[in-house]
Protein backbone atom coordinates (compact mmCIF):
# COMPACT_ATOMS: atom_id res chain seq x y z
CA UNK A 1 0.00 0.00 0.00
CA UNK A 2 2.99 2.42 0.96
CA UNK A 3 4.86 1.78 -2.84
CA UNK A 4 1.56 2.29 -4.44
CA UNK A 5 0.86 5.87 -2.47
CA UNK A 6 3.92 6.73 -2.88
CA UNK A 7 3.64 5.93 -7.36
CA UNK A 8 0.30 7.44 -7.15
CA UNK A 9 2.61 10.79 -5.89
CA UNK A 10 5.37 10.54 -8.29
CA UNK A 11 2.45 10.25 -11.39
CA UNK A 12 1.01 12.98 -9.82
CA UNK A 13 4.12 15.31 -9.39
CA UNK A 14 5.21 14.53 -12.57
CA UNK A 15 2.14 15.28 -14.40
CA UNK A 16 2.30 18.85 -12.60
CA UNK A 17 5.73 19.46 -14.09
CA UNK A 18 5.10 18.30 -17.82
CA UNK A 19 1.80 20.11 -17.56
CA UNK A 20 3.69 22.97 -16.09
CA UNK A 21 2.87 26.56 -18.26
CA UNK A 22 5.51 28.43 -16.91
CA UNK A 23 7.29 31.24 -17.54
CA UNK A 24 10.16 33.38 -16.92
CA UNK A 25 9.89 35.55 -13.49
CA UNK A 26 11.08 38.95 -15.57
CA UNK A 27 7.87 38.29 -17.61
CA UNK A 28 6.05 38.78 -13.95
CA UNK A 29 8.36 41.41 -13.16
CA UNK A 30 6.47 44.69 -11.42
CA UNK A 31 8.31 47.54 -12.49
CA UNK A 32 6.54 49.64 -11.09
CA UNK A 33 2.83 50.46 -10.01
CA UNK A 34 0.69 53.44 -10.40
CA UNK A 35 1.36 56.12 -7.84
CA UNK A 36 3.77 53.60 -5.73
CA UNK A 37 6.88 55.31 -3.77
CA UNK A 38 10.61 54.09 -4.31
CA UNK A 39 11.07 50.85 -2.88
CA UNK A 40 14.52 48.61 -2.86
CA UNK A 41 12.78 45.07 -3.26
CA UNK A 42 11.56 43.34 -6.72
CA UNK A 43 8.47 42.62 -7.19
CA UNK A 44 6.17 40.01 -9.07
CA UNK A 45 2.94 39.30 -9.91
CA UNK A 46 0.91 36.98 -12.74
CA UNK A 47 -0.87 33.69 -13.04
CA UNK A 48 0.44 29.61 -12.58
CA UNK A 49 -2.56 27.77 -13.99
CA UNK A 50 -3.51 24.51 -11.88
CA UNK A 51 -5.57 22.99 -13.65
CA UNK A 52 -5.87 23.38 -17.31
CA UNK A 53 -8.84 21.26 -18.42
CA UNK A 54 -11.49 23.77 -16.44
CA UNK A 55 -8.88 26.53 -17.19
CA UNK A 56 -8.14 27.63 -13.41
CA UNK A 57 -5.44 29.92 -12.36
CA UNK A 58 -4.44 31.69 -9.70
CA UNK A 59 -3.31 35.12 -9.47
CA UNK A 60 -0.07 35.31 -6.91
CA UNK A 61 2.17 38.38 -5.95
CA UNK A 62 5.25 38.00 -4.99
CA UNK A 63 7.22 41.23 -2.56
CA UNK A 64 10.41 39.79 -2.05
CA UNK A 65 12.58 41.18 1.06
CA UNK A 66 14.49 44.55 1.26
CA UNK A 67 17.18 43.28 2.43
CA UNK A 68 19.08 40.28 1.58
CA UNK A 69 16.48 38.90 -0.16
CA UNK A 70 18.52 35.47 -1.32
CA UNK A 71 18.63 34.36 2.48
CA UNK A 72 15.50 35.15 3.75
CA UNK A 73 12.64 32.34 3.98
CA UNK A 74 9.48 32.48 1.91
CA UNK A 75 6.52 32.97 3.02
CA UNK A 76 3.08 32.00 1.68
CA UNK A 77 0.25 34.33 3.32
CA UNK A 78 -3.71 33.32 2.61
CA UNK A 79 -6.81 35.32 3.81
CA UNK A 80 -10.03 33.38 4.17
CA UNK A 81 -13.78 34.21 3.51
CA UNK A 82 -13.89 31.38 2.32
CA UNK A 83 -13.52 33.84 -1.11
CA UNK A 84 -11.63 37.05 -0.07
CA UNK A 85 -8.93 38.02 -1.63
CA UNK A 86 -5.46 38.47 -0.04
CA UNK A 87 -4.45 41.39 -1.74
CA UNK A 88 -7.33 43.65 -1.14
CA UNK A 89 -6.56 42.50 3.26
CA UNK A 90 -3.54 40.69 3.56
CA UNK A 91 -1.44 42.81 1.22
CA UNK A 92 -2.86 46.15 1.09
CA UNK A 93 -4.52 46.43 4.46
CA UNK A 94 -2.17 43.94 6.70
CA UNK A 95 1.34 42.75 6.17
CA UNK A 96 2.10 44.04 2.27
CA UNK A 97 4.50 46.83 1.74
CA UNK A 98 1.60 49.15 0.92
CA UNK A 99 -1.06 50.87 2.10
CA UNK A 100 -3.75 52.23 -0.65
CA UNK A 101 -4.47 55.93 -0.30
CA UNK A 102 -7.94 57.79 -0.03
CA UNK A 103 -8.52 58.42 -3.62
CA UNK A 104 -7.96 54.97 -4.87
CA UNK A 105 -5.08 56.13 -6.70
CA UNK A 106 -1.25 56.09 -5.31
CA UNK A 107 0.21 54.17 -2.41
CA UNK A 108 2.50 54.91 0.63
CA UNK A 109 4.75 52.54 2.29
CA UNK A 110 3.54 50.47 5.55
CA UNK A 111 5.98 51.03 8.12
CA UNK A 112 5.83 47.14 9.64
CA UNK A 113 5.50 45.38 6.37
CA UNK A 114 6.69 41.70 6.64
CA UNK A 115 8.91 41.89 3.60
CA UNK A 116 11.76 43.37 5.97
CA UNK A 117 12.16 40.10 7.13
CA UNK A 118 11.01 37.92 4.78
CA UNK A 119 9.78 37.27 1.51
CA UNK A 120 5.99 37.56 1.10
CA UNK A 121 3.96 35.93 -1.37
CA UNK A 122 0.13 36.64 -1.62
CA UNK A 123 -1.80 34.01 -3.34
CA UNK A 124 -5.24 34.76 -4.17
CA UNK A 125 -7.13 31.37 -3.77
CA UNK A 126 -9.31 29.51 -4.88
CA UNK A 127 -10.23 30.41 -8.71
CA UNK A 128 -12.95 33.14 -8.33
CA UNK A 129 -11.29 35.09 -5.74
CA UNK A 130 -9.95 38.68 -6.68
CA UNK A 131 -8.16 37.84 -10.29
CA UNK A 132 -7.81 34.57 -9.86
CA UNK A 133 -10.07 33.15 -12.61
CA UNK A 134 -11.57 29.89 -13.84
CA UNK A 135 -12.85 29.03 -17.68
CA UNK A 136 -15.64 26.24 -16.56
CA UNK A 137 -18.49 28.84 -14.62
CA UNK A 138 -19.45 25.52 -12.55
CA UNK A 139 -16.03 25.72 -10.24
CA UNK A 140 -17.20 29.00 -8.65
CA UNK A 141 -20.62 26.78 -7.28
CA UNK A 142 -18.74 23.41 -5.99
CA UNK A 143 -15.50 24.70 -4.39
CA UNK A 144 -14.61 23.42 -1.22
CA UNK A 145 -11.74 22.59 1.58
CA UNK A 146 -10.60 19.96 -0.63
CA UNK A 147 -9.79 21.40 -4.28
CA UNK A 148 -8.53 24.46 -2.92
CA UNK A 149 -5.92 22.86 -1.44
CA UNK A 150 -5.29 20.79 -3.78
CA UNK A 151 -5.24 24.23 -6.39
CA UNK A 152 -2.62 25.35 -3.99
CA UNK A 153 -0.38 22.78 -3.85
CA UNK A 154 -0.47 22.51 -7.51
CA UNK A 155 0.01 26.53 -7.79
CA UNK A 156 3.27 25.82 -5.25
CA UNK A 157 4.90 23.29 -7.24
CA UNK A 158 4.29 24.74 -10.71
CA UNK A 159 5.31 28.25 -9.22
CA UNK A 160 8.76 27.52 -7.93
CA UNK A 161 9.53 26.06 -11.07
CA UNK A 162 9.19 29.18 -12.10
CA UNK A 163 11.50 30.58 -9.26
CA UNK A 164 13.57 28.11 -8.70
CA UNK A 165 15.68 30.27 -6.24
CA UNK A 166 12.54 29.17 -3.79
CA UNK A 167 12.93 25.43 -4.14
CA UNK A 168 14.67 24.19 -1.06
CA UNK A 169 14.42 27.74 0.82
CA UNK A 170 12.61 27.56 4.33
CA UNK A 171 9.00 27.89 3.70
CA UNK A 172 6.22 29.06 6.03
CA UNK A 173 2.40 29.41 5.61
CA UNK A 174 0.85 31.96 6.96
CA UNK A 175 -2.91 33.09 7.14
CA UNK A 176 -6.23 34.13 9.76
CA UNK A 177 -9.85 33.81 9.30
CA UNK A 178 -11.36 30.75 7.08
CA UNK A 179 -7.02 30.01 6.18
CA UNK A 180 -7.59 28.75 9.76
CA UNK A 181 -8.90 25.61 7.38
CA UNK A 182 -6.52 26.70 4.46
CA UNK A 183 -3.38 26.71 5.77
CA UNK A 184 -3.32 23.39 8.17
CA UNK A 185 -4.98 22.21 5.49
CA UNK A 186 -2.28 23.19 2.72
CA UNK A 187 0.23 22.23 5.25
CA UNK A 188 -0.65 18.69 5.28
CA UNK A 189 -0.63 18.69 1.81
CA UNK A 190 2.80 19.66 1.59
CA UNK A 191 3.94 17.41 4.14
CA UNK A 192 1.99 14.13 2.53
CA UNK A 193 3.39 15.27 -1.05
CA UNK A 194 6.98 15.54 0.44
CA UNK A 195 6.77 11.96 1.94
CA UNK A 196 6.02 10.66 -0.88
CA UNK A 197 8.54 12.32 -3.04
CA UNK A 198 11.85 11.10 -3.75
CA UNK A 199 13.34 14.92 -3.93
CA UNK A 200 11.11 17.07 -2.40
CA UNK A 201 12.09 21.00 -3.20
CA UNK A 202 9.53 22.58 -0.98
CA UNK A 203 11.32 22.97 2.56
CA UNK A 204 8.08 23.62 5.00
CA UNK A 205 9.04 24.41 8.07
CA UNK A 206 5.74 25.44 9.74
CA UNK A 207 2.48 27.74 9.75
CA UNK A 208 0.88 30.23 11.50
CA UNK A 209 -2.65 31.22 11.75
CA UNK A 210 -4.50 34.46 13.47
CA UNK A 211 -7.99 34.49 14.60
CA UNK A 212 -8.58 31.30 12.61
CA UNK A 213 -11.67 29.24 12.25
CA UNK A 214 -10.72 25.73 13.96
CA UNK A 215 -13.09 23.49 15.22
CA UNK A 216 -17.30 23.98 14.07
CA UNK A 217 -18.14 23.18 17.78
CA UNK A 218 -15.61 24.82 20.34
CA UNK A 219 -15.38 27.34 18.02
CA UNK A 220 -19.49 27.98 18.37
CA UNK A 221 -19.16 27.49 22.14
CA UNK A 222 -16.24 29.83 22.64
CA UNK A 223 -17.99 32.74 20.05
CA UNK A 224 -21.09 33.39 22.02
CA UNK A 225 -19.41 33.07 25.09
CA UNK A 226 -17.22 36.09 24.01
CA UNK A 227 -20.67 37.86 22.70
CA UNK A 228 -21.51 37.56 26.66
CA UNK A 229 -18.53 38.04 28.29
CA UNK A 230 -18.00 41.28 26.65
CA UNK A 231 -21.72 42.50 27.29
CA UNK A 232 -22.91 41.90 23.29
CA UNK A 233 -25.80 39.75 24.19
CA UNK A 234 -28.51 39.36 27.34
CA UNK A 235 -28.11 36.82 29.88
CA UNK A 236 -31.80 36.09 27.79
CA UNK A 237 -30.11 35.38 24.79
CA UNK A 238 -27.16 33.77 25.88
CA UNK A 239 -29.29 30.96 27.76
CA UNK A 240 -31.30 31.12 24.74
CA UNK A 241 -28.69 30.62 22.40
CA UNK A 242 -27.12 27.70 24.16
CA UNK A 243 -30.45 25.92 24.80
CA UNK A 244 -31.59 25.80 21.47
CA UNK A 245 -28.06 25.21 19.39
CA UNK A 246 -26.75 22.31 19.02
CA UNK A 247 -23.18 22.97 17.65
CA UNK A 248 -21.99 19.36 17.06
CA UNK A 249 -24.49 19.07 14.41
CA UNK A 250 -23.64 20.77 10.54
CA UNK A 251 -27.19 22.20 10.60
CA UNK A 252 -29.00 23.62 13.78
CA UNK A 253 -32.85 24.14 14.00
CA UNK A 254 -34.81 27.13 12.78
CA UNK A 255 -35.19 28.21 16.69
CA UNK A 256 -31.40 27.98 17.15
CA UNK A 257 -31.25 30.50 13.89
CA UNK A 258 -34.04 32.94 14.89
CA UNK A 259 -31.76 32.95 18.99
CA UNK A 260 -28.84 34.03 16.75
CA UNK A 261 -30.82 36.22 14.45
CA UNK A 262 -32.39 38.02 17.79
CA UNK A 263 -28.97 38.40 19.40
CA UNK A 264 -27.03 39.87 16.30
CA UNK A 265 -30.11 42.17 15.14
CA UNK A 266 -31.33 43.72 18.35
CA UNK A 267 -28.52 43.53 20.56
CA UNK A 268 -25.35 44.18 19.21
CA UNK A 269 -26.45 47.89 17.61
CA UNK A 270 -24.54 48.92 15.19
CA UNK A 271 -20.69 47.51 15.73
CA UNK A 272 -17.74 46.16 14.27
CA UNK A 273 -18.34 42.68 14.86
CA UNK A 274 -14.35 42.41 13.97
CA UNK A 275 -13.40 44.85 16.24
CA UNK A 276 -15.64 45.72 18.60
CA UNK A 277 -14.11 48.74 19.94
CA UNK A 278 -13.65 50.46 16.95
CA UNK A 279 -16.01 52.80 14.99
CA UNK A 280 -17.63 51.09 11.48
CA UNK A 281 -17.49 52.09 8.00
CA UNK A 282 -21.10 52.91 7.36
CA UNK A 283 -20.91 53.10 3.44
CA UNK A 284 -19.18 49.33 2.36
CA UNK A 285 -20.82 46.64 1.17
CA UNK A 286 -19.77 45.25 4.70
CA UNK A 287 -22.92 46.09 6.38
CA UNK A 288 -25.32 44.42 4.20
CA UNK A 289 -22.99 41.08 4.74
CA UNK A 290 -22.95 41.68 8.38
CA UNK A 291 -26.81 41.65 8.43
CA UNK A 292 -26.66 38.20 6.64
CA UNK A 293 -23.87 36.75 9.27
CA UNK A 294 -25.31 33.47 11.65
CA UNK A 295 -23.03 31.95 13.98
CA UNK A 296 -23.05 28.48 11.57
CA UNK A 297 -22.56 30.78 8.54
CA UNK A 298 -20.08 33.61 9.48
CA UNK A 299 -19.03 35.98 7.20
CA UNK A 300 -14.93 35.88 7.96
CA UNK A 301 -13.46 38.85 5.97
CA UNK A 302 -13.13 42.31 7.45
CA UNK A 303 -13.98 44.93 5.87
CA UNK A 304 -13.31 48.40 6.36
CA UNK A 305 -13.68 51.41 4.71
CA UNK A 306 -10.16 50.63 3.21
CA UNK A 307 -11.59 48.03 1.08
CA UNK A 308 -13.35 50.58 -0.76
CA UNK A 309 -9.90 51.98 -1.51
CA UNK A 310 -8.09 48.85 -2.74
CA UNK A 311 -11.98 47.94 -4.75
CA UNK A 312 -11.15 51.43 -6.93
CA UNK A 313 -7.26 50.65 -7.05
CA UNK A 314 -7.50 47.24 -8.37
CA UNK A 315 -10.24 48.01 -11.07
CA UNK A 316 -7.81 50.74 -12.67
CA UNK A 317 -6.77 49.51 -16.18
CA UNK A 318 -3.08 50.71 -15.78
CA UNK A 319 -3.22 48.93 -12.55
CA UNK A 320 -4.12 45.84 -13.98
CA UNK A 321 -1.55 46.28 -16.62
CA UNK A 322 1.56 46.68 -14.50
CA UNK A 323 0.34 43.72 -12.18
CA UNK A 324 -0.15 41.39 -15.56
CA UNK A 325 -3.65 40.75 -13.77
CA UNK A 326 -7.28 40.61 -15.84
CA UNK A 327 -5.72 39.50 -19.12
CA UNK A 328 -8.17 37.12 -19.82
CA UNK A 329 -11.03 40.04 -19.57
CA UNK A 330 -12.81 38.61 -16.34
CA UNK A 331 -16.50 39.41 -17.02
CA UNK A 332 -16.76 41.15 -13.32
CA UNK A 333 -14.79 43.39 -11.38
CA UNK A 334 -12.09 42.94 -9.05
CA UNK A 335 -13.76 42.41 -5.31
CA UNK A 336 -12.29 41.71 -2.49
CA UNK A 337 -15.13 38.95 -0.97
CA UNK A 338 -16.88 36.71 -3.67
CA UNK A 339 -20.21 36.12 -2.15
CA UNK A 340 -20.67 33.77 -5.05
CA UNK A 341 -18.29 30.94 -3.85
CA UNK A 342 -19.04 32.36 0.44
CA UNK A 343 -22.50 31.29 -0.57
CA UNK A 344 -21.71 27.88 -2.74
CA UNK A 345 -19.09 26.46 -0.66
CA UNK A 346 -19.47 22.50 -0.20
CA UNK A 347 -17.10 21.13 1.86
CA UNK A 348 -15.61 22.49 5.19
CA UNK A 349 -13.76 20.26 7.41
CA UNK A 350 -15.71 20.09 10.88
CA UNK A 351 -12.45 20.26 12.59
CA UNK A 352 -9.24 21.16 11.98
CA UNK A 353 -7.82 19.54 15.30
CA UNK A 354 -6.96 15.95 13.89
CA UNK A 355 -4.81 18.34 11.28
CA UNK A 356 -3.09 19.89 13.61
CA UNK A 357 -2.26 16.92 15.87
CA UNK A 358 -0.56 15.35 12.19
CA UNK A 359 1.35 18.51 12.07
CA UNK A 360 3.07 18.43 15.37
CA UNK A 361 3.45 15.24 15.05
CA UNK A 362 5.65 15.65 11.67
CA UNK A 363 7.59 18.35 13.99
CA UNK A 364 6.23 21.38 12.26
CA UNK A 365 6.43 24.83 14.20
CA UNK A 366 3.12 25.98 14.89
CA UNK A 367 2.13 29.23 16.26
CA UNK A 368 -2.02 30.52 16.63
CA UNK A 369 -2.69 33.76 17.60
CA UNK A 370 -5.88 36.05 18.51
CA UNK A 371 -6.47 39.96 18.32
CA UNK A 372 -8.27 40.29 21.49
CA UNK A 373 -11.18 42.46 20.23
CA UNK A 374 -12.34 40.39 17.79
CA UNK A 375 -16.06 38.75 17.98
CA UNK A 376 -16.52 36.78 14.78
CA UNK A 377 -13.42 34.53 15.95
CA UNK A 378 -12.44 35.20 19.06
CA UNK A 379 -9.80 34.68 21.38
CA UNK A 380 -12.44 32.36 23.28
CA UNK A 381 -12.78 30.04 20.32
CA UNK A 382 -9.42 29.43 19.82
CA UNK A 383 -9.02 28.28 23.10
CA UNK A 384 -11.39 26.75 24.07
CA UNK A 385 -10.71 24.77 20.24
CA UNK A 386 -7.22 24.25 21.21
CA UNK A 387 -7.37 23.12 24.81
CA UNK A 388 -9.31 20.29 23.37
CA UNK A 389 -5.67 19.18 21.74
CA UNK A 390 -4.15 18.62 25.31
CA UNK A 391 -1.21 19.39 24.77
CA UNK A 392 1.18 19.53 28.07
CA UNK A 393 2.30 22.87 28.71
CA UNK A 394 6.16 23.75 27.95
CA UNK A 395 5.82 27.81 28.99
CA UNK A 396 2.99 28.60 31.32
CA UNK A 397 0.55 31.50 30.58
CA UNK A 398 2.46 34.77 30.69
CA UNK A 399 2.35 38.59 29.36
CA UNK A 400 4.79 39.49 26.43
CA UNK A 401 6.19 42.73 25.45
CA UNK A 402 7.07 44.85 22.72
CA UNK A 403 8.24 48.57 23.58
CA UNK A 404 7.53 48.43 27.08
CA UNK A 405 3.78 47.44 27.07
CA UNK A 406 1.75 44.47 27.16
CA UNK A 407 2.08 43.16 23.60
CA UNK A 408 -0.49 40.01 24.50
CA UNK A 409 -0.19 37.01 26.83
CA UNK A 410 0.85 33.57 25.26
CA UNK A 411 1.54 30.80 26.96
CA UNK A 412 3.89 27.65 24.98
CA UNK A 413 2.92 23.72 24.67
CA UNK A 414 4.62 21.22 23.32
CA UNK A 415 4.29 21.81 19.74
CA UNK A 416 2.35 24.39 19.58
CA UNK A 417 2.43 28.27 20.81
CA UNK A 418 -0.35 30.30 21.24
CA UNK A 419 -0.32 34.15 21.99
CA UNK A 420 -2.98 37.02 22.17
CA UNK A 421 -2.90 40.13 20.57
CA UNK A 422 -3.75 43.26 22.73
CA UNK A 423 -6.35 45.43 21.42
CA UNK A 424 -6.52 44.24 17.95
CA UNK A 425 -9.74 43.04 16.09
CA UNK A 426 -10.01 40.37 13.31
CA UNK A 427 -6.97 41.63 11.33
CA UNK A 428 -4.24 41.56 14.14
CA UNK A 429 -1.53 43.65 11.59
CA UNK A 430 -4.37 45.96 10.56
CA UNK A 431 -5.10 46.89 14.64
CA UNK A 432 -1.22 46.17 16.13
CA UNK A 433 0.55 46.72 13.16
CA UNK A 434 4.22 46.97 15.46
CA UNK A 435 2.45 43.96 17.96
CA UNK A 436 1.84 41.85 14.88
CA UNK A 437 5.47 42.29 13.75
CA UNK A 438 6.90 41.21 16.46
CA UNK A 439 4.88 38.33 16.27
CA UNK A 440 6.12 37.63 13.29
CA UNK A 441 9.43 38.16 13.86
CA UNK A 442 9.79 35.71 16.89
CA UNK A 443 7.99 33.17 15.05
CA UNK A 444 10.36 32.88 12.47
CA UNK A 445 13.22 33.06 14.80
CA UNK A 446 11.27 30.18 17.05
CA UNK A 447 11.90 32.34 19.83
CA UNK A 448 8.98 32.61 22.83
CA UNK A 449 7.81 36.06 22.61
CA UNK A 450 10.13 38.54 25.16
CA UNK A 451 8.66 38.59 28.81
CA UNK A 452 10.29 42.05 29.46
Amino acid sequence: MENLRKRTYYLFFLFVLLTSTDGTPDRDRITALLGQPPVTFSQFSGYVTVNEQHGRALFYWLTEATMDSATKPLVLWLNGGPGCSSIAYGASEEIGPFRVNRTGTSLYLNKYSWNKVANILFLESPAGVGFSYTNTSSDLKDSGDKRTAQDALIFLIRWMSRFPQYKHRDFYISGESYAGHYVPQLAKKIHDHNNASSKPFINLKGIMVGNGVTDNHYDSIGTVTYWWSHSMISDTSYQSILSHCNFTLTENPSSCDHAINYAVNHEFGKIDQYSIYTPSCTNSARVLRLKKTLLRRRVYGYDPCTENYSEKYYNRPDVQKAMHANSTGIPYKWTACSDVLLKNWKDSEFSMLPTYKELIAAGLRIWVFSGDTDSVVPVTATRFSLNHLNLPVKTRWYPWYTNGQVGGWTEVYQGLTFATVRGAGHEVPLFQPNRAFHLFRSFLAGKELPKS
